[in-house]
């Protein structure tokens, strides 16, 4: 009897992991889906301890140990994640950029989260870009990484109108909520073959039953 198929994940995280939780809670060993390694930059970050808690291997890739070179740090991640069989690198709160040639080896393999509606408000301190903007709504993407700060195509989006919204704790709970809802959904949708690029548009995501949708 052969072992049904299985979306191999990767998460890099470099803080507490309450979205590597969401997914380990949600996804991890059902739905087609398994975390098999879990990366940080950081010796401290909780991540780390939550994947371990879980059985899921770990390892640590802090640039210091490169001699401060970002490129031979992220080839020596990329050889890691390889070995494991990884099919989908899943950034949550990793606070470091990929180089192109970690990209190049997971072609549109890699996605990120983002606390704003992209294209507004990339980088750092989201949420309080959008507060020093006066927005009104706020939300979360989902989206692949490209060579750019959070310039890749988007795979989800969720809006939640917060018109009395003044500081980042009026903000913080709901966009950690959608954040916990999306990610794990979308991970569920790869597993399934159910994202692609469009062909005819390269910013184009589709997303639907197989991602059998229409490329209009």
């Amino acid at each position: 009897m052969t072992d049904p198929v299985v979306l191999k994940v990767a998460v890099l995280a470099s803080g507490t992991g309450t979205n590597l939780q969401a997914l380990i809670d949600q996804v991890h060993g059902r739905d087609g889906v398994r975390i098999v390694a879990v990366g940080s930059d950081k010796p401290e970050a909780l991540a780390l301890e939550r994947a371990q808690a879980a059985g899921i291997e770990t390892a640590l890739f802090p640039v210091s140990d490169f001699n401060g070179n970002r490129a031979a740090r992220d080839g020596a991640m990329a050889d890691w994640l390889r070995a494991r069989g990884v099919q989908l690198v899943v950034l949550a709160g990793y606070m470091q950029i990929l180089g192109p040639a970690f990209l190049d080896r997971f072609a549109d393999q890699v996605i990120n989260l983002h606390p704003a509606l992209l294209p507004a408000f990339p980088g750092l301190d989201a949420v309080n870009q959008a507060l020093a903007y006066g927005a009104k709504v706020f939300g979360v993407t989902v989206h692949f990484v490209d060579e750019g700060v959070d310039s890749g195509p988007v795979i989800m989006q969720r809006a939640v109108e917060l018109p009395d919204a003044r500081v980042l704790d009026d903000v913080l709970p709901h966009v950690h909520a959608l954040e916990h809802q999306m990610l794990p959904e979308v991970v569920r949708l790869f597993a399934r073959g159910a994202v692609r690029i469009a062909s005819t548009h390269p910013r184009r995501v589709l997303v639907g039953p197989l991602a059998v949708l229409p490329e209009r």
